[in-house]
């Protein structure tokens, strides 16, 4: 009984003893149990954040997919709004052109038909002189007369 190794195993089991009356294990496991618990639930949070991160960027992408289609409508939509005022400028700017173009040709219509009787008269006025020179030569006193406002009449008549 005296030798060293009989007392330190003695020590051993005494120590042994306390640490089993005390909970010593109890209180480890309890400890390791309640430290995996613990990574238990911080795994699982991790696990929902993760989950709500993937639902997050799947959200986010489908907005960016829609925003591109919206901004893809827009600008068609844009191209054919320009496409139709560029027609409807083109059909605005042909019709100018057709209106201006009739008005000028009846300026030009009418210019032409005041030419043509300025000419008319003139001519007339020139007949008129010369039948005058030559029935006044002809034709003296009252029967001169008579033949000259005759023929005046007759000429003004046909010219108007």
């Amino acid at each position: 009984m005296g030798s060293a190794e009989f007392w330190v195993l003695v020590a051993f089991v005494i120590f042994f003893g306390i640490v089993f009356y005390v909970g010593a294990p109890t209180k480890i496991l309890a400890g390791l149990d309640s430290r995996s618990a613990k990574i238990k639930a911080e795994l699982d949070e991790a696990r929902a954040l993760r989950e709500e991160a993937q639902a997050v960027l799947a959200d986010y992408k489908r907005k960016r997919e829609e925003a591109t289609r919206e901004a893809e409508q827009i600008v068609a939509n844009a191209k054919k709004d320009a496409a139709a005022y560029a027609e409807d400028a083109k059909a605005k700017a042909e019709d100018f052109v057709a209106r201006r173009t009739r008005a000028a040709e009846q300026k030009i219509a009418l210019a032409e038909s005041q030419a043509v009787a300025e000419v008319r008269s003139a001519a007339a006025d020139a007949a008129v002189a010369a039948a005058e020179r030559v029935l006044g030569a002809q034709a003296k006193a009252e029967l001169g007369d008579q033949l000259f406002a005759k023929g005046l009449s007759e000429v003004r008549a046909k010219l108007n």
